[in-house]
């Protein structure tokens, strides 16, 4: 597998990077079992980049396939804190739940926050640069899919590692679209920073053109790894081999399809619109009864999911 530097921090990353969304609560849910035999069966092959985050509910699995392993992955988490105590509490919480005495990557989680984030959330910035400077985290960055975030992040020394959705529909992109995205991610290689790439293959919207859709990603000047999500072994061995640069037949894939679909329950849904202020990619809008869902801007998230207090909300 190869490994690639991540910008100026000197850590070393496989070019596949495993996220883990999609096999925790707010998609699938995988057992403990299942979603860590995952994990280790990707460390045994040569991953050691994973990514998840605080609100993803993903550390369990990450924990025991570490425990397992025996060996430390490089970790990238991330919380939608915005104060110094939130984002505190959120790092102390990743060491503790993945029992660490240090994470690899934390990053402010700005899905669709544009380019304030940085002074609407400058405590919980503070609290990413002292927890640095005390060996708590070895870098520090944001995780974004609006072109204006990435673009800015650029321009700030504090910001070691930039995570921006991009993909080669340019789907899921806020603040214009693939080109805008494109001229942001230059200039954050330009400034020698650590990138990994999101939604590649647009929250599996792209699988049935997989091939195409990850070696986009990958050619992208600048982009150190590509996270792909995946909740069975078949598809871990599916990207293995695609990373590992084996060959495979273009016509063995045309048959996917992404099997993923978010539906809102009308019998559970109040209306209350939460799930529609909260969508990171505006893909949600108030019908007359219940919202509903644009698949020309959903990537299939699951953000939306915990927003909702009604539990009216499946991903699946």
């Amino acid at each position: 597998m190869k490994k690639n530097i991540l910008g100026s921090t000197g850590l070393e990353v496989s070019e596949l990077c495993v996220g883990t969304l999609p096999m925790g609560p707010l998609q699938t849910h995988v057992s403990l079992d299942t979603g860590a035999g995952i994990l280790l069966k990707a460390m045994e092959n040569g991953v050691n980049f994973f990514d998840t985050a605080q609100m993803y509910g993903a550390y369990p699995y990450l924990l025991k396939a570490g425990k397992q392993y025996g060996k430390n992955a490089v970790i990238a988490t991330k919380s939608t804190a915005a104060d110094y105590k939130g984002m505190e509490d959120a790092i102390t919480e990743a060491m503790r739940e993945l029992d660490r005495d240090y994470i690899d990557i934390f990053l402010l989680h700005a899905a669709r926050v544009d380019e304030t984030v940085f002074e609407q959330r400058s405590g919980a910035v503070e609290a990413l640069v002292k927890a640095k400077e005390k060996g708590y985290i070895r870098a520090m960055g944001i995780s974004s899919h609006h072109a204006g975030a990435v673009a800015k992040a650029a321009t700030i020394p504090e910001m070691d590692i930039v995570y921006p959705l991009i993909n080669k529909g340019g789907l899921g992109i806020l603040a214009g679209g693939l080109p805008e995205m494109l001229y942001a991610i230059e200039q954050v290689r330009k400034m020698g920073k650590g990138m990994y790439a999101m939604k590649a293959l647009a929250g599996g919207l792209y699988v049935g053109e997989m091939l195409d859709a990850i070696a986009y990603a990958r050619a992208i000047p600048g982009i150190h790894s590509v996270s792909v999500g995946v909740v069975t072994l078949e598809e871990l061995d599916l990207q293995l081999r695609i990373f590992n640069d084996e060959k495979i037949d273009p016509k063995s894939l045309s048959g996917l399809k992404a099997n993923k679909k978010l539906k809102i329950m009308p019998f559970l849904c109040k209306s209350c619109g939460k799930c529609v202020n909260g969508c990171p990619n505006n893909a949600l809008t108030m019908g007359e009864k219940i919202p509903e869902v644009d698949p020309g801007k959903c990537v299939l998230c699951g953000y939306c999911t915990p927003l909702c207090p009604e539990f009216a909300i499946r991903l699946k």
